[in-house]
Parts: structure tokens; sequence; C-alpha cells
């Protein structure tokens, strides 16, 4: 498993550490409007799919923020992030901020996200930061586990992968 810290402490990862070459685990979460979201409901797109511990702190606004800023250059591509924050928490939180590009998912009910790719800390019950890129086929092409969760991802190298993975 990735090893991760959480403010400096060491923190159990619990699932399946995902790797570049993988078929992309299946999941469940939920949409703002309590309506179930897995893989498949972007099957054929390529997807840049974040996880963050909460919407609510700092680092987590500011990378929801930068994506959804960014997705104009990606064209197509999907972005997703996936908290355990309340679907009705995440809503109000995108209407505030004025996220329209990013599809923020709750995975509060089942971890079913944070167990299929390795980021539910068990101490927490929240996500650890991560970024995936999952090509049009299914296909994992990028994995960063942010080795300090409450550090910034690698922006830059994501934001290529997603290029390339069209």
């Amino acid at each position: 498993m990735a090893n991760v810290t959480f403010k400096g402490n060491a923190i159990t990862l619990l699932g399946n550490e995902v790797k570049v070459g993988d078929k992309a685990p299946n999941f469940t979460v939920l949409a703002n409007d309590l309506s179930e979201v897995t893989l498949d409901s972007t099957k054929g797109q390529v997807r840049l799919i974040t996880s963050v511990p909460s919407l609510d702190t700092g680092v987590c606004d500011a990378e929801t923020r930068r994506f959804n800023e960014e997705a104009n250059s990606l064209g197509s591509v999907k972005i997703l992030t996936v908290s355990v924050d309340l679907p009705f928490a995440q809503k109000r939180w995108c209407a505030a901020s004025g996220i329209e590009n990013v599809q923020t998912l709750s995975d509060h009910r089942d971890l079913s996200f944070g167990e299929a790719y390795g980021v539910a800390i068990q101490e927490l019950r929240l996500l650890a930061r991560a970024v995936f890129v999952v090509d049009s086929s299914d296909t994992v092409t990028y994995v960063e586990y942010v080795s300090e969760a409450t550090n910034h991802p690698n922006y830059e190298a994501a934001l290529e992968a997603a290029k390339a993975a069209k």
C-alpha cells in the first residue's frame, strides 16, 4: 500500500492500491441529487478522478477549484472529485464556489470508492488525497497517492496524463 501521512501522522489506508496499467475498479458513490454514480456511468470517456479528505478544507478547496479552472483545457475529459462529505454539503459548496466543470461525488454511504482505490483512511473515515486518470477503455494511466494528505497533488503531471489519455 501507499505510505501516506495525515498532518505528519502515519495512517492506515483500506482497500487495494491501484497501479498504472490496472483495470479501473468499479465503485458506487452518490451525486448531489442522491443518484448513484459508478465508473460505468462515464464509460467511454477519459476520467480524471481526485479523492480529497473534505471540500471544506483549504487544500481540498484549492485543488477542486484548480481542476475546475483547468477543465476547459482538457476538452472532453470528465473530472470527478470524491470525498466523504455529504451530498448536500457538496452541493452547497459547489454553488458557493462556482464549481461547474467538476462533478463532486460522495463516498459517505459505503466508502465504495475509498476501498476500491485504496484511499479510505481507517482512523478518520476520510479519503486520502490521490489523483487517478482512467482512459476511455477503463485502464488506469496515471496514479498519484499524495504522500502527505494535507499537501497538494502534482497538478501539471495529472493534467498532462489526462491530455495524453485522450
